[in-house]
């Protein structure tokens, strides 16, 4: 039994095949990627919320004291 050899026709439509497999693939990567920039957005928020309440904590005793 004799295998066949793949035709240019063949292989082109692979390529294809694997191009289209492709972009959705990158547009589901960026799709992800952008989601993950959002979560941190929202992380940095937090933190600068962290930063606000550490200083106060720290800050506000020392000026009662102050006053």
């Amino acid at each position: 039994m004799a295998a066949t050899r793949p035709t240019v026709k063949d292989a082109l439509a692979e390529i294809g095949a694997h191009e289209r497999e492709c972009a959705i693939r990158y547009e589901n990567i960026e799709k992800r990627l952008e989601s993950g920039a959002k979560n941190f957005d929202k992380l940095e928020k937090l933190i600068y919320g962290l930063y606000v309440i550490v200083l106060g904590s720290v800050l506000v005793p020392i000026l009662v004291s102050m006053g």
